[in-house]
């Protein structure tokens, strides 16, 4: 299990790599949300979401040999983004493996980066990637079941910490658990008192049947417009983390992840991936129960929507 050390660390190390992004309130979201509403916005991080948090602590963690090799991942997109970036700026290379079901927008700025872009399903990517690693000898970065990524992208919490020291509940977005088991592992060691909940598309409910369960489950692949949310089982290593520190896990349906990222642009004024909404649409459907005086932050972890989706939001 990570530590609040191993997450202070990585902050120190990939603060050459990152911005501390905005926490900002928005007012016009109460009513509609019933609770005082705050978003990190990680759609204004560099790369365009919260990935290159995880990723940099990761690729700097190698060493020279390693890094020579070349950088491999499997990745829904934005890791994948991240990672091409992480490796550019690292004067090497990267290969992403990325599922046909990502956005064109997202592979597109993969290879500009540079990076080898191969398609793979969603169910074969990540045997697709050892595969390549195994052939060029390149190391492979996961996406989420790393204990570097999970630190990484656990600055998150250290930050939210910092600017908004009395929130009450945060809420991220989940897919393969690292971003929630970094951000619960800090916020539980420096805000005790604050609720963590992690919130999944109920078309690919792989963490409310695993923890149910009391065991990790795949679930059938079925479509989601959580692009960035579409792993079919909870991480080895982030299961027991998210398991021990989170306070809840909720599942949103379609239309109401679609209702809520209108609402995120509308009236919140925040353009993001209807990934970073589904925190969201858990409360403004009465999933979580917050109340009116909750200071509620909830993550916006990406930025990479293409104008087809924006074009869904009319």
């Amino acid at each position: 299990m990570i530590s609040i050390a191993d997450i202070q660390q990585a902050a120190e190390r990939i603060a050459p790599f990152v911005r501390m992004t905005p926490l900002i309130r928005l007012e016009a979201l109460d009513e509609h949300l019933g609770c005082q509403v705050y978003a990190k916005l990680e759609n204004l991080q560099v790369t365009g979401s919260f990935k290159i948090r995880g990723a940099a602590n990761a690729a700097l963690r190698l060493s020279d040999e390693q890094r020579a090799c070349g950088l491999v991942a499997a990745s829904s997109g934005n890791h994948g983004k991240a990672l091409a970036h992480v490796a550019k700026k690292l004067g090497t290379t990267a290969t992403i493996v990325i599922p046909d079901t990502a956005p064109a927008v997202k592979v597109d700025a993969i290879a500009a980066l540079g990076a080898a872009v191969v398609r793979s399903s969603v169910e074969e990517r990540f045997e697709r990637a050892a595969a390549i690693a195994a052939e060029t000898g390149g190391t492979i970065i996961p996406p989420y079941d790393d204990e570097r990524i999970m630190a990484g992208q656990g600055t998150i919490g250290l930050e939210i910490a910092e600017q908004l020291p009395d929130v009450d509940v945060v809420v991220t977005p989940v897919s393969g658990g690292g971003l929630l088991g970094g951000v619960s592992t800090a916020v539980k060691a420096l805000l005790p008192n604050a609720r963590v909940y992690g919130a999944e598309p109920a078309t690919r409910p792989r963490w409310t049947e695993s923890l149910k369960a009391g065991t990790r489950v795949t679930v059938p692949s079925h479509p989601t417009l959580a692009d960035a949310l579409v792993t079919l089982t909870p991480g080895e290593l982030t299961f027991p983390v998210v398991q021990a520190r989170v306070d809840g896990m909720v599942a949103v349906d379609e239309e109401a992840l679609l209702r809520a990222a209108r609402l995120l642009l509308t009236e919140g004024k925040i353009l993001a991936e209807y990934s970073s909404a589904i925190g969201i649409a858990a409360v403004h459907e009465g999933l979580l129960s917050v109340r009116p005086e909750d200071k509620v932050c909830f993550v916006i972890s990406g930025g990479s929507i293409g104008f087809a989706q924006i074009a869904q939001l009319a």
